[in-house]
């Protein structure tokens, strides 16, 4: 509970004006479907938490939340298997730049949370200690661009690296077993994680290593069909998200029941 609880996330959104609520019978309510971008974790709490309150009942939607069994969220809403999902700007960027109509409409945190963790015993303190290292991700050319550049910017040879594809393997599990020695990691999830655990970390904020990194991510997306022709579906559904991160930032331990709840499997 105390892992969920200290790291409900802040959510940024455009605000809208909150109409009167309605009593909207279940036949009328438009299905809707909202893909993860991983195994659900406190980045998602307002999405359960506007479920489970009802919020996007409020705006005539049925709201159905999946995990990508098959391929990734971003491929998921650009075939329009999907409405909405949860991906990250750095993905989004690569997918617009080789026409992916991929368009993100919100982001999920203020800041990049993100960066490189390592165990303590690896001594990966720079990116210069990531030479004569295994780097363990999810296969992405984005991952290997960013690992170059700040090797790069730290005088480091980026061929001394081996960059392996682990996919959604347990980074603690990896790093413990010798598979991997540091992985990219969200600190507000698998930072407090392995304190909860009390294991100790090193830690590259990608954000402050370099200015450029400190993006927004994640970010919540739709494809351009939808955001075209279906504009009062995004304004409804986008209402609904806003209130639940509101209500989870204003209750953070309803917010995090109301999580365990949803996913028990996460406590």
């Amino acid at each position: 509970m105390s892992i969920i609880l200290a790291t409900v996330m802040v959510f940024v959104a455009a605000g809208c004006t909150t109409q009167p609520k309605q009593e909207i019978q279940p036949e009328s309510l438009e299905k809707v479907t909202v893909v993860l971008d991983w195994t659900p974790n406190t980045n998602h709490t307002g999405l359960y938490v506007a479920d489970e309150k009802g919020f996007f009942k409020e705006h005539g939607l049925e709201v159905e939340i999946i995990q990508p069994s098959e391929g990734t969220s971003d491929t998921i809403v650009a075939s329009g298997k999907a409405q909405f999902g949860i991906s990250y700007q750095e993905s989004v960027t690569y997918a617009r730049a080789v026409d992916v109509p991929l368009v993100s409409i919100a982001a999920v945190i203020q800041h990049n949370t993100s960066g490189f963790a390592s165990l303590k015993e690896k001594n990966i303190i720079t990116p210069k200690d990531f030479e004569g290292k295994v780097y363990g991700g999810w296969g992405s050319e984005m991952e290997e661009a960013t690992i170059r550049y700040l090797m790069e910017q730290a005088g480091a040879d980026f061929s001394k690296v081996t960059i392996m594809t682990t996919g959604d393997a347990d980074f603690f599990q990896a790093s413990a077993t010798g598979q991997i020695d540091f992985a990219w990691i969200f600190e507000g999830w698998a930072g407090i994680e392995a304190k909860q655990k009390g294991m100790e970390l090193n830690y590259i904020d990608l954000g402050k290593e370099a200015p450029v990194f400190d993006y927004y991510t994640p970010v919540i997306i739709t494809n351009e069909t939808t955001l075209k022709e279906e504009k009062t579906l995004v304004e409804a559904f986008m209402k609904g998200v806003k209130k639940g991160y509101e209500y989870a930032i204003k209750n953070p331990e309803d917010a995090a029941d109301i999580l365990i709840k949803e996913v028990p499997e996460i406590n």
